[in-house]
């Protein structure tokens, strides 16, 4: 699970970078940054659920 959601952060944070770095393609990059938070905050509750 862990493995996942990191891969998914790497995914993500390309995107954003390709995004910014290809002109006309800003709202790649948005969505990378979106779809980058959610990942990581889905991914730290999980983290502290499986805690307790």
């Amino acid at each position: 699970m862990v493995a996942l959601i990191i891969v998914l952060l790497v995914i993500w944070l390309i995107l954003a970078i390709l995004g910014f770095a290809v002109k006309g393609l800003l709202w790649l990059a948005i969505l990378g940054i979106v779809f980058f938070v959610i990942t990581a905050i889905v991914g730290w509750l999980r983290r502290g659920a499986s805690r307790s």
